[in-house]
């Protein structure tokens, strides 16, 4: 099942639907919830602007949770995740546009699994996490690096307007420890690994984070990114790829 958010041409008010053969069937309730409700009514694909597919009350985000990352870096293996705070303010939807800063000379793509939230959650088990998650959808956590360094901690270099390009939609019932995942720059493969290096499964991340805070209806995980992570200059195309859930095109200016 993918899920979307959505607007029309006649109607500026967003809704949730599924997203079926290039068609948008409308829902009358919130996914969110203990069941989906189709309401009346389909959209061709090309009569509908795709938005980010869920509205979060905080995007947790995970650093240096791939193993070939790490190697990369010449890090060793966290002992625990590593977790961080980007804000909502900073989400943008599929075909959006990323800005970049002008206090920055270095803004970096991070094509990045990210885990939706279907209901509160708080001090679950790994075993149980998974009824809590409403589904996956692909996510960049784009990063002013050289103000990373600079600051030492992540909130400025991750936080400005427009650093959270998510979607296209949430797609539900996968197995989220062994997609591929890819980030494709101007059509040239940058990032190109598995979810099976991640050091922290998404089960083990829900568990872990509910045990700090309580997560809502529609807040995000980002899981990490894999190894090849570059710079992105005005122009750019960059594309997020990820198995069985889809692929998050934006533009940089």
């Amino acid at each position: 099942m993918k899920i979307v958010r959505f607007i029309t041409s006649s109607n500026n008010v967003p809704q949730y639907g599924l997203f079926e053969k290039g068609n948008i069937k409308p829902l009358s309730n919130s996914p969110f919830g203990d069941s989906i409700e189709l309401d009346k009514g389909i959209y061709p694909e090309h009569d509908v602007k795709l938005l980010p597919p869920c509205t979060p009350t905080k995007i947790v985000a995970v650093g240096l949770n791939y193993k070939d990352h790490a190697e990369e870096l010449g890090m060793k293996l966290p002992d625990e995740p590593l977790i961080f705070l980007k804000p909502p303010s900073s989400i943008i939807g599929p075909n959006d546009t990323i800005k970049r800063p002008e206090m920055s000379n270095q803004v970096d793509y991070e094509a990045e699994l990210a885990v939706v939230i279907k209901q509160q959650c708080k001090d679950v088990s790994i075993k149980e996490a998974h009824n809590y998650i409403l589904g996956y959808t692909c996510l960049n956590d784009v990063t002013a690096r050289d103000l990373q360094r600079k600051d030492i901690q992540f909130t400025r270099s991750k936080s400005f307007d427009t650093f959270c390009p998510i979607g296209p939609w949430i797609k539900s019932d996968i197995d989220p420890t062994n997609l591929k995942i890819q980030s494709i720059l101007n059509g040239q493969i940058r990032q190109d690994s598995s979810t099976n290096q991640l050091i922290y499964d998404p089960f083990e991340l829900v568990s872990f984070i509910s045990k700090i805070m309580t997560l809502e209806p529609g807040d995000i995980i980002a899981t990490g990114t894999p190894v090849g992570v570059g710079q992105l200059s005005k122009g750019d195309e960059i594309v997020v790829s990820i198995e069985d859930i889809g692929t998050l095109k934006n533009f940089v200016e």
